[in-house]
Parts: structure tokens; C-alpha cells; sequence
């Protein structure tokens, strides 16, 4: 089987949001809702999607990002949340996997208290439960804790995209994992005209998520009341090749005793980004995604009557 790409534009509170849909061959196939992480775009799941044919797969650019960085207003999880859900109204899906990357994965266990309907079940790829972030911080704190040069940089201007590749080859994180499909990801991401190219990610909407996504009202609501069926998958690396990772293993314990429904899987050999922006990690996710797609459609099929598992 093979997907058609493609690109929609949905309307949302102040603008439209950019959406890419990878179309499986079979109409009836499920479809997954695919969440990107603070800096990134739907481009981030390029080679996730080349793994999953038989999966529709939808995936917005989020407001402040990519061709969504015009979308005015608000941004924080919640923001987010309705606007994942005008995206499954305008594709025509009822509830679905979502899977969410780092801030990816806070926006969607929003959308599943939020609009519990919507959602299935989740994977949660290195974020969605809280990160290690001292208490009483302020923003600008915050900030370079948690993203360091990733913040840094959307405040820097590039002379072509060769010179925005270059930085990102300097980047610890891609030592070993250069590809074609980063190349492509990384150029999607430029705005502007050289000399004068720069990031599309709004920094004011990026600090604002940074902040409400660490200790936010809505993000802590949420886990409180997490009830679907979750996967929490973690790598042993950081942002910046570094160990340990967002997720140090002796904090998971404590982590996971507060949220029943959520199961843990490591994915060792990565580092937070190389979990969905290299061969190897797309490799895993794809295969737990598969798993998990089959395990949820067991687990909400009708005790009385015959499942069809392809309904999405």
C-alpha cells in the first residue's frame, strides 16, 4: 500500500491552520492524529508516516508553527486541544490515536480531557507527563532550562538554507543521524527571504506553551484525570545528545504511580529528537503505534456484536 501527501487548511480561532494528511490507499483504513513537538511541524513525521501505509495520518502544523505561524491569539495546551479538534471535524474522523512529541504529547492528553470523544487512546513520545522543572522559575528560566539553543535560535537569522542546515549539523543531537528527510523537515521550516531566513516558530508562542505546559492549570487537570489508554515512551538521551534524558528512569516510578492507565516503554540507542527525526526511531515508534492502533480497537470493540477494526 502507498499514501497520497498532501496539505488542507483548516479554519481555527484567528487564522487557518496547515495540516498534511498522508492518505492510505484503503478509505476505510484508521486514522491517526500526529502532534509535533515546541519548534517543529507536521514535516517532523515524514519518516513515521513512510512506516505506516496503512494508517491515514493527520498532523497540523500548530498554531505559531510552520504555514500555521500566522494564526493569531492565545496559544497554551488548551488553545491547541480546540484546534485539534476543529482538524478532526474538518477530516472527518471520530475518535483516534493521537500520538504527541514532547509538547506534542501535553496537547494531547489536553484533547483527551478535553474532548474525551475525540480520542482513543495516546502515545506519548518523550513528553506529555512532567518534566523536572524546579518550582518558581520564571519564563525567560524556564525557557533556556528546558530548550537551551532550540529558543536561541529562533531569534537568529540565516543567510540561505545551506547556512540553516549547517547549524543544525553542528547540532549534537544529529551527529549520526543526517538524512535526506531532516534536510527537508529543517528547510520546511524556514520563513522569510535571504539573507534574512529565519525559523517560522513565533518565539512569544513558544514561551507562552514553555511555560503553560510546565505547570499550566490544564496540563496538570489533565493527567489528574487521565482515563484512556496510554503509552508513555521515553528515550535515554536529551535535547543535546546528553543523558539522562527529560525522563531520567529513577523519576518514572514516581511518575507512572500517579497515572494507572499509562504503561512505559524505553526506546534505547535515541535521543529526544532522534525518536521521530531518524531511520531507527521511526522504526520503533512505527512498531508500537501498530501494536497500540491493534490493542486500543480490542479493547473499545462491542462485546455483542462483530468489530470491524479498520472504522476510524
Amino acid at each position: 500500500m502507498t499514501q497520497r501527501y498532501r496539505t488542507v487548511d483548516v479554519p481555527v480561532r484567528g487564522g487557518d491552520l496547515r495540516v498534511g494528511i498522508w492518505d492510505a490507499t484503503d478509505i476505510a483504513a484508521p486514522t491517526l492524529l500526529l502532534v509535533h513537538g515546541v519548534t517543529a511541524s507536521h514535516r517532523s513525521w515524514d519518516l513515521l508516516a513512510a512506516r505506516l501505509p496503512g494508517v491515514r495520518l493527520v498532523a497540523p502544523d500548530l498554531r505559531g508553527r510552520g504555514r500555521s505561524n500566522a494564526v493569531t491569539g492565545p496559544a497554551g495546551m488548551t488553545a491547541h486541544a480546540d484546534d485539534l479538534a476543529c482538524v478532526l471535524d474538518a477530516v472527518g474522523a471520530q475518535a483516534v490515536t493521537v500520538v504527541g512529541h514532547s509538547m506534542g504529547g501535553f496537547v494531547a492528553c489536553v484533547l483527551a480531557d478535553q474532548h474525551a470523544e475525540r480520542v482513543r487512546s495516546l502515545v506519548l513520545l518523550d513528553g506529555g507527563l512532567p518534566l523536572d522543572v524546579p518550582a518558581g522559575l520564571d519564563a525567560d528560566q524556564v525557557i533556556a532550562m528546558v530548550l537551551g539553543p532550540t529558543a536561541e535560535r529562533l531569534a537568529m537569522e540565516f543567510a540561505d538554507t545551506d547556512a540553516y542546515l549547517g547549524f543544525w549539523r553542528r547540532h549534537p543531537a544529529f551527529t549520526e543521524a543526517w538524512s535526506r528527510e531532516l534536510e527537508d523537515y529543517l528547510a520546511y521550516d524556514l520563513v522569510g527571504e535571504p539573507p534574512r531566513l529565519r525559523a517560522a516558530t513565533s518565539y512569544a508562542t513558544m514561551a507562552e506553551d514553555t511555560v503553560d505546559l510546565n505547570g499550566g492549570a490544564a496540563p496538570v487537570q489533565a493527567l489528574a484525570r487521565l482515563r484512556h489508554r496510554t503509552l508513555f515512551v521515553t528515550v535515554p538521551r536529551g535535547l543535546l545528545d546528553d543523558e539522562p534524558g527529560l525522563y531520567s528512569d529513577d523519576r518514572i516510578p514516581a511518575l507512572l504511580a500517579g497515572t494507572p492507565s499509562v504503561r512505559h516503554c524505553r526506546v534505547d540507542g535515541l535521543n529526544h529528537y532522534t525518536l521521530v527525526l531518524s531511520a531507527p526511531g521511526a522504526d520503533a515508534v512505527a512498531g508500537l503505534i501498530r501494536e497500540e492502533i491493534a490493542a486500543a480497537f480490542r479493547s473499545s470493540r462491542p462485546r455483542t456484536s462483530t468489530p470491524d477494526p479498520t472504522r476510524h
